[in-house]
């Protein structure tokens, strides 16, 4: 028998099957992440097949957080922008009208950040959580996105649990972070809902979520679709996750190979499913490694270039 064909066999025969489908050596993805409750700032992990990931500068902070009156940097998320810049919003508070926004050139001299108050015109806003941005080549514009509750709206779905919070996924448009479109609602499924994450799949968009209904509980994360990165997004999905209560769902394509990573959060790990078709899911979180106490954050791409520089601080 031929070595490839070996090779094939002891892959199949230990699960390595991940090896088939790891990044080229040029290129490296880097997961960012808070801890605790964020108040310490920024952390970066990096990864060579999007399985194993390793800690970066002794898993101590790459920026600290100095907007809002809480000054924390929560559910980070970071895109490599048509520009060349990494754009990185955050959750700077538990209760805020906005969100925190920064950009840099290597990921380790930051510009000022900024307070973006995206939900200032929606006096009733309780919260402006977990932020997200997606580019869209279309247009040329970045969308931003994030879960708030607005008190008095939906109140089908009103609960008295969890301190009734009942968020829908709001978000605004840029095309250079100074001047934004008006706030909009994005996504309204019919169930509070929180951690959306777009990513594109071919001619489409998909967007994964949390289903973050109490009553009866759900608390699982599911998938929806649209024609547009803007939208309009379809029904959700029935749910891709188990029998646990599942948070902050970030994704990456490896080869045929989709991966959602979300935090179980419950049980204080991490854990992940794989899929082909976004429509059938199999549970890998037994063969994930990541840092210890990583909560919530995002997946990107750097180059190998980039990632030396972060592995030399």
């Amino acid at each position: 028998m031929k070595l490839p064909a070996l090779l094939t066999l002891f892959a199949l025969a230990t699960g390595a099957t991940h090896a088939q489908t790891a990044l080229k050596p040029s290129e490296a993805f880097v997961f960012c992440y808070f801890k605790n409750n964020g108040q310490d700032g920024l952390h970066l992990a990096s990864s060579r097949d999007g399985y194993t990931w390793t800690a970066l500068k002794r898993d101590s902070t790459f920026l600290r957080p100095t907007v809002s009156k809480d000054r924390l940097m929560r559910d980070p998320c970071i895109l490599h922008g048509a520009d060349g810049l990494f754009h990185m919003v955050w959750t700077v508070s538990w209760q805020d009208k906005g969100i925190g926004y920064a950009s840099s050139k290597d990921l380790i001299h930051w510009s000022e950040q900024r307070f973006l108050p995206v939900m200032a015109q929606e006096p009733g806003t309780r919260n402006t959580w977990a932020p997200e941005i997606t580019y869209d080549p279309a247009t040329k514009t970045y969308l931003i996105y994030w879960a708030s509750t607005i008190t008095g709206k939906f109140p089908e779905t009103q609960s008295q649990e969890e301190n009734g919070y009942n968020h829908r996924i709001y978000a605004t448009s840029t095309q250079d972070f100074k001047t934004f479109t008006p706030t909009k609602l994005l996504y309204e499924p019919g169930f509070n809902v929180i951690d959306a994450s777009i990513q594109a799949d071919g001619q489409r968009y998909v967007m994964f979520l949390k289903d973050e209904t109490r009553e009866p509980v759900q608390k699982n994360l599911r998938v929806a679709f649209a024609d547009q990165l803007a939208g309009p997004y379809g029904k959700p999905s029935a749910p891709i996750t188990g029998n646990y209560w599942a948070e902050g769902p970030t994704a990456v394509k490896l080869g045929a190979e989709w991966l959602v990573y979300f935090d179980k959060y419950r049980e204080h790990k991490y854990g992940a499913v794989k899929s082909t078709d976004l429509t059938h899911w199999t549970d890998i979180s037994d063969r994930i490694t990541l840092p210890a106490g990583l909560r919530h954050g995002t997946i990107f791409r750097v180059s190998a270039k980039e990632l030396k520089l972060l592995e030399q601080q």
